[in-house]
């Protein structure tokens, strides 16, 4: 059980066009928020507009929700976490990911295999460059440094920079237990997609057994205040819809697949199945109102008052509230956070 949860902002990655989001997050700051987050997927990347957001604030730490691991190698995330993290007095939060293989694949033109050793050695050679012990060195398959092959002039390097901090806070993205169980051991975070906060122990206990003391679980929630509760649903099963249909290939998706870990296999595979046919909205009203609901903070105020007292009584830390973009929503979310 959670007696405190922080409460954060995820901003979320470009829709289209640019989306310059400096009042949001002014106004974020004013209110309190902890922190805001942005994500990347194969438009926006998720660094710049914190640099944007981070020259207009003071205090709210800047997060990633998440940076995907194959976009940059290990040296490049780490140089660029430590410049912002520079720049901005110590306020980055480093949140990765190894996303999926369409996207590693067919957008960054990386292999996908073994994305759990794949990360570990990532987040290895991270810490190494921010700490700055010793020349960075990896012995692992997947990150080699310095190099094998080439010309053979490679030599370990170390950060020419000494960074603001000696450890940035890094956070892992994870669906499957096998990638929060890595989180557990190896992060000082997890960001989850689509939790269920009454489930979270039943599907995640074990793999957050080994947790660290401090340990903080950030979890992003679709939030619509509306005296509307249909329009909040629908709202709602937008991106659950999209996740489950769009982004991930019909044999292989994540997402599909965690959904069914929460209870709702068949109706998934209903959504995807209609999703790929081209029926968006058919598969938009396929996704289960009690799956949009768990999954989300939708309604009157005084409803999501209520009903964020399940994500108190789970071990979750941070609420990042998404899809909101005014500061009398923003407050009136805070205050029911604090109260």
């Amino acid at each position: 059980m959670t007696a405190d949860l922080n409460i954060g902002l995820t901003l979320g990655y470009w829709q289209k066009h640019t989306e310059d989001l400096t009042d949001t997050v002014l106004a974020a700051e004013r209110l309190g928020y902890d922190s805001i987050f942005t994500a990347e997927a194969y438009g926006s990347d998720a660094l710049t507009p914190l640099a944007w957001y981070g020259a207009r604030t003071t205090r709210i730490k800047l997060g990633t929700a998440v940076a995907q691991v194959s976009a940059r190698t290990p040296t490049a995330t780490a140089m660029h976490a430590m410049t912002l993290d520079g720049l901005s007095g110590g306020r980055v939060i480093l949140g990765v990911g190894v996303s999926g293989p369409q996207v590693v694949e067919g957008w960054y033109g990386q292999p996908f295999a073994r994305p759990l050793a794949r990360t570990r050695e990532y987040i290895d050679v991270m810490r190494q460059v921010w700490a700055r012990e010793a020349p960075v060195t990896s012995t692992g398959a997947q990150y080699p440094l310095p190099y094998p092959g080439g010309t053979g002039l490679g030599k370990p390097l170390k950060s020419i920079v000494h960074p603001v901090r000696p450890r940035i806070p890094v956070y892992l993205g994870a669906e499957g237990p096998r990638n929060v169980a890595l989180a557990a051991e190896v992060a000082d975070g997890w960001i989850p997609f689509f939790l269920d906060p009454g489930k979270v122990d039943a599907i995640y206990g074990d793999a957050l057994a080994g947790r660290p003391a401090g340990f903080d679980i950030a979890a992003p929630v679709t939030t619509v205040v509306t005296d509307d509760l249909d329009t909040a649903l629908l709202t709602a099963k937008m991106p659950l819809a999209l996740y489950m249909g769009g982004m991930g290939a019909k044999d292989r998706n994540f997402h599909r697949d965690l959904i069914g870990r929460l209870g709702y296999a068949e109706a998934a595979e209903r959504v995807q199945e209609l999703f790929l046919a081209g029926r968006r909205e058919e598969a938009l009203r396929a996704v289960p109102d009690e799956l949009a609901d768990a999954t989300s903070l939708l309604g009157p105020i005084e409803r999501i008052k209520e009903r964020i007292q399940l994500w108190r009584e789970s071990p979750v830390t941070t609420i990042l509230i998404g899809g909101v973009r005014d500061e009398p929503t923003l407050r009136a979310l805070a205050e029911a956070l604090r109260n």
